[in-house]
């Protein structure tokens, strides 16, 4: 099929029929849909602008469905659980904060703490180990925690950065010359192991934490007896 070729030379415009492949049209064969430009012809053409302007509408809302639908997989954030809990001890906040602070001393009264070893060349690090029986479940963990830097006397705080996620902050409160309160929040991430009991493992730990604290008092007032007072 031919097609007309506008020209323009010496101020007159001519029309000149050529072949769908000329150079006067910029096609190659395989481009020969630019037809005539008759009445009919500038029809077909507005109707093939306006079906192009709709599939690429097609094609964009398609697009964005694609990229607004949700991913299979999304990464399921671990639950946590805080537990606090406190007590009244006969010793000076002075003292409290010490023995609190000598943390290799720490299983020697929170229950299920088996171990705790401090880093020589770097005192603010220390490996936990924790082994006990947990609602009828036998557990295991160790982490490595960085203790943050204190307010002496009133706070220590801590948090894990490796193994069992957990943070947590023992803070100290004057009472009398003689006497504090003492109150521990620890934070962690729930165990897969003990999901199943998740509900159940606040009030534990609450009660293992007390227990804890109550056997730290035994602890601090014995130490706090031995120094010779004025």
């Amino acid at each position: 099929m031919a097609a007309l070729c506008y020209h323009s030379a010496a101020g007159a415009t001519r029309l000149e029929a050529v072949a769908p492949s000329s150079p006067c049209l910029g096609l190659r064969p395989s481009q020969s849909k630019v037809m005539c430009c008759t009445s009919s012809s500038r029809w077909w053409m507005r109707r093939r602008r306006w079906e192009g302007k709709a599939t690429s509408s097609i094609s964009i809302s398609s697009r964005a469905r694609a990229t607004a639908r949700p991913a299979l997989f999304s990464p399921v954030a671990m639950e946590w659980q805080e537990c606090t809990t406190e007590l009244e001890v006969d010793v000076p906040c002075s003292v409290a904060y010490q023995c609190y602070s000598e943390r290799e001393t720490i299983p020697q009264w929170m229950p299920f703490i088996s171990s705790v070893k401090v880093l020589e060349d770097k005192p603010d690090l220390s490996c936990w180990s924790l082994k006990y029986e947990v609602l009828g479940r036998n557990v295991e963990f160790s982490w490595l925690a960085r203790n943050m830097t204190p307010t002496k006397n009133q706070k220590i705080h801590w948090r894990s950065l490796e193994g069992l996620p957990n943070r947590g902050a023992v803070r100290f409160f004057p009472k009398s010359p003689s006497s504090c309160r003492v109150q521990l929040t620890v934070a962690y991430e729930i165990p897969e192991i003990l999901a199943p009991v998740a509900s159940a493992l606040k009030p534990f730990m609450e009660g293992l934490l007390l227990k804890g604290l109550e056997r730290f008092g035994t602890y601090a007032k014995e130490r706090y007896d031995k120094i010779p007072q004025p």
